[in-house]
């Protein structure tokens, strides 16, 4: 049996100024998945970005969640989207993470796609697919939690990328 952890008493010394770049790269020790959420505007204009930040929530019902920059230029396309599509990406789709990762451009340019539920686009090859509906929006400091319900899900059977410590990766990099 584990000893328990340490309690801080009243008089600890306070925590030193909070350093945000250490913050990131502690958090980059978090392998995650890479996946583009996109949606549909209103004036029909396709978005897509991509995320590390994406989450399951619950499976009943299902939910799953992503997390938007209060500064990114899709937010308001992204509040108001009546569906969206989450293609969790595939090992050789690191360029398409990389397109969609920039702020601006026009990322759907060639860009192989189909369209789900609510005319959200799903990317063509990708690991798997998740078809959603906006199910809640919360504050998470300098982002947005978007939260979704899940109305239909396909996956392949494909090795994914990977995100991890400031780099993409495979399966095969992380376990060897």
């Amino acid at each position: 049996m584990s000893s328990p952890l340490p309690m801080s008493s009243p008089r600890s010394p306070s925590v030193t100024a909070f350093d945000p770049r250490a913050f990131r790269q502690t958090l980059g020790a978090f392998a995650t998945g890479v996946a583009v959420v996109a949606a549909e505007a209103a004036d029909g204009t396709l978005i897509g970005m991509t995320m590390s930040s994406f989450n399951s929530v619950s499976l009943d019902p299902p939910l799953v969640l992503f997390s938007v920059a209060r500064t990114a230029l899709s937010l308001p396309a992204l509040r108001s989207a009546a569906a969206y599509g989450i293609s969790v990406l595939a090992h050789d789709q690191q360029d398409l993470s990389g397109r969609f990762a920039r702020a601006q451009g026009e990322k759907w340019t060639g860009v192989d796609h189909l369209r789900g539920h609510g005319g959200a686009p799903l990317l063509a090859g990708a690991a798997a697919h998740l078809e959603c509906v906006p199910h809640a929006i919360h504050d998470g400091g300098d982002h947005e939690v978007f939260i979704a319900r899940v109305v239909a899900h396909r996956s392949a059977v494909a090795e994914p990328l990977i995100f991890h410590a400031g780099r993409y990766r495979t399966l095969a990099a992380v376990a060897g």
